[in-house]
């Protein structure tokens, strides 16, 4: 399967980030999930959550509250919002201000990685964020003194940097050739996927990643490491926040 469906859906966000508006065809809907032929909403997933919006149709919104993976990619409805039939031509509309601050967390969480595997060699365990806010745990033995501020300094030095996001999609062969392509302590791409997306952070990091990012790592804004906690022996969680 193309790295830009999800079953019948095409989407769009994988090739346009900054996508917020489109046009579909609704080829399936119920009240637990609607299907489009085109979809610019990220449905989730590699610890970003959905996007939210709006599907527009006959004078009649539909909010959609998140997204669900199966065979096909569904978009969930809210509540009790109206249903549009199959067949209908449908105007979505992702909320721009939650993507928007989504692809600033993403990317500053890459930077992040990349900063503390360059640093002090240690591999992501784990993670997850929310609009402007998230935490990235390490298989990190022991926190270095001043590690927080040191972190954070390196990390608002390589924003400082501007560096160019590049994104790009290559075969599985020709991707896992490239050193430390996974940061992670396991390695989440399954067998299945033969065309691996790429995320490169120019010059920092170059990671397989499926998410939304912003276009350089000035446009992160400003990273707070507020707080390093341990997570058992061996393992740390640094928290963080996205700030203009």
């Amino acid at each position: 399967m193309s790295t830009d469906l999800h079953g019948r859906t095409q989407r769009l966000e994988l090739s346009d980030q900054n996508l917020r508006d489109f046009e579909a065809v609704v080829l399936d809907a119920t009240p637990e999930g609607i299907v489009l032929s085109r979809s610019a909403f990220y449905p989730g997933g590699g610890g970003q959550p959905a996007d939210h919006g709006v599907l527009i149709w006959q004078g009649v919104e539909t909010r959609i509250v998140g997204a669900r993976k199966g065979d096909d990619l569904y978009l969930i409805p809210a509540e009790g919002d109206p249903i549009p039939p199959v067949g209908t031509v449908v105007k979505g509309a992702v909320a721009d201000e939650r993507r928007s601050a989504l692809m600033r967390t993403h990317s500053g969480l890459h930077v992040l990685c990349g900063v503390v595997f360059r640093d002090y060699g240690c591999l992501v365990t784990g993670g997850n964020m929310e609009p402007l806010t998230a935490r990235m745990d390490f298989n990190l033995p022991e926190v270095p003194p001043g590690f927080k501020e040191t972190v954070e300094a390196a990390c608002n030095a390589e924003i400082a940097a501007d560096r160019r996001i590049d994104v790009r999609v290559l075969p599985r062969a020709e991707a896992f050739a490239i050193p430390d392509i996974v940061r992670t302590a396991t390695n989440l791409v399954p067998e299945s996927v033969q065309d691996v997306r790429i995320v490169d952070i120019v010059g920092l990091d170059t990671q397989a990643d499926g998410g939304t990012h912003v276009a350089s790592t000035k446009q992160i804004g400003r990273i707070e490491v507020t707080k390093v906690e341990s997570k058992g022996k061996g393992f740390r969680r640094l928290r963080i926040r996205i700030a203009d």
